[in-house]
């Protein structure tokens, strides 16, 4: 990874906050070697790199389970270099995954590739999520042993769901041996085709739309391959009421499920596609419609739903049914967003979008700092398994660790986004919160001019 080779750090009287740790004072952390090597007040500088972090939040290094790079294959829209640029300046401040494709991750040389190509340009961690089947094509599974052993970190067909029942059971049976999750997209292909959420915004506008029962039918489907086999099944990118209530019910029943949650589906709803951007479950200004409605940057995939699934969703976040917050970061070129809605391509850039949205949710009093740190470092640490030691700042743990102006004002643009497609429907609209700093193993890879 690029970046400087000092890691000796004095980060000075900001707000620590460190759940693992219980931890939530104004204090001093210091680093060396790569290495937390104290928490506390006044601590000396002996010669490290002092940094003023007064007013600030000091967190852990925050853990992405969900996101897309584009590199090998559509560097046009982003590369592992601009993509962990991104990380590294917002949402995604210490370990990083993605799925890359194409070509899928279904074999040893390709997570060799994809892990040179992360030492030559990165600068936050990548770690990869291999296919569940070959070339991500549903009709034959991967070697699950083989690509675990190499360093996937999970397997996921992202982007399509795994059709075959057969496979499916094959990969959350090898879950046990593997000890690495199945994250999957919930969506039945009989019934998609549409541009947005199926409901009264997409009657209003005469765009085809997705119904809810596309992403819940699956959801169901493989709760039940995972109360049969015993397997740990990780759903990704949950958007309705439904589907949240399927995943508590297998939870009480004792099925091994966990779950993930974007911030955009917490705070926006399928109106945001007919240009009302109105910011849910926040207490925030709106934005007026970016121009074009229908609004393609609002496309993503599962689509924005219904405002009472936007509510149900932050319930289900508050109350722990959700064990992560991930972005499902996907970003894209002008020229695949910027056309009629129904020929757009599906996603939003989120990787500098979520801390700042959560926070919202943290101000509107929904949530505490603590459970943001949860929710975006701590629990997606945990579920890594072999990565345990992440999500913390206790002396020993890794050196990953952001500072955070919680206060700082900043506008969505091309200018003040380092990813190489910001699509995304929040441009032009003031945010609040900003990465000032980010370390990773001790070393810079982010500072915010002030």
């Amino acid at each position: 990874m690029t970046g400087t080779t000092d890691t000796t750090w004095l980060i000075r009287g900001g707000r620590v906050i460190d759940p693992a740790s219980g931890i939530d004072r104004i204090a001093d952390v210091r680093l060396e070697d790569g290495l937390v090597a104290a928490v506390g007040v006044d601590l000396p500088a002996d010669g490290a790199r002092t940094h003023d972090a007064t007013g600030c939040l000091v967190l852990p290094g925050l853990v992405d389970l969900h996101v897309h790079l584009r590199e090998p294959g559509f560097e046009a829209k982003e590369t592992i270099a601009t993509g962990t640029a991104a990380a590294a300046a917002g949402r995604v401040l210490g370990i990083q995954q993605t799925v890359v494709n194409p070509p899928a991750l279904d074999s040893t040389e390709a997570l060799a590739d994809l892990a040179g190509r992360v030492a030559r340009e990165g600068t936050v961690r990548v770690l990869p999520i291999g296919a569940i089947t070959v070339g991500r094509r549903g009709e034959r599974a991967v070697d699950f042993a083989a690509l675990a052993a190499a360093g996937a970190v999970g397997f996921s067909d992202d982007g399509d769901t795994t059709a075959d029942s057969g496979i499916m059971r094959a990969a959350l049976e090898a879950t046990k041996t593997t000890g690495r999750p199945v994250m999957v997209h919930c969506e039945d292909r009989g019934l998609v085709g549409g541009a947005m959420h199926e409901g009264e915004v997409s009657r209003e506008l005469g765009v085809a739309g997705i119904a809810a029962e596309a992403e819940e039918i699956v959801i169901a489907r493989d709760l039940m391959l995972a109360r049969l086999t015993g397997g740990w099944l990780h759903v990704c990118h949950v958007s309705t009421a439904r589907g949240i209530d399927l995943i508590r019910e297998a939870k009480a029943e004792g099925v091994r499920v966990t779950a993930e949650v974007m911030p955009h589906h917490l705070t926006m709803a399928d109106g945001w596609v007919a240009g009302r951007r109105h910011l849910l479950n926040v207490d925030e200004p709106d934005g007026d419609s970016p121009g074009r409605i229908p609004d393609p940057q609002a496309k993503v995939n599962p689509p924005l739903r219904t405002e009472a699934d936007a509510r149900a969703l932050l319930a289900a976040l508050v109350d722990g049914t959700f064990d992560v917050i991930a972005t499902d970061h996907a970003p894209h070129s002008v020229q695949d967003k910027d056309v009629e809605i129904g020929s757009a391509a599906f996603g939003m850039s989120g990787s500098e979008l979520a801390l700042p949205t959560v926070l919202a949710l943290v101000r509107a009093g929904h949530l505490t700092v603590a459970d943001l740190v949860t929710r975006l470092s701590l629990v997606p640490a945990r579920l890594l398994g072999y990565l345990s030691e992440g999500g913390s700042l206790a002396p020993g743990r890794p050196a990953d660790l952001t500072v955070v102006d919680p206060e700082r004002r900043w506008i969505v643009g091309p200018g003040t986004l380092r990813t190489k497609s910001p699509n995304t429907p929040l441009m032009g609209m003031e945010m609040r919160g900003r990465a000032m700093l980010t370390l990773v193993g001790g070393k810079e890879r982010h500072r915010e001019i002030k």
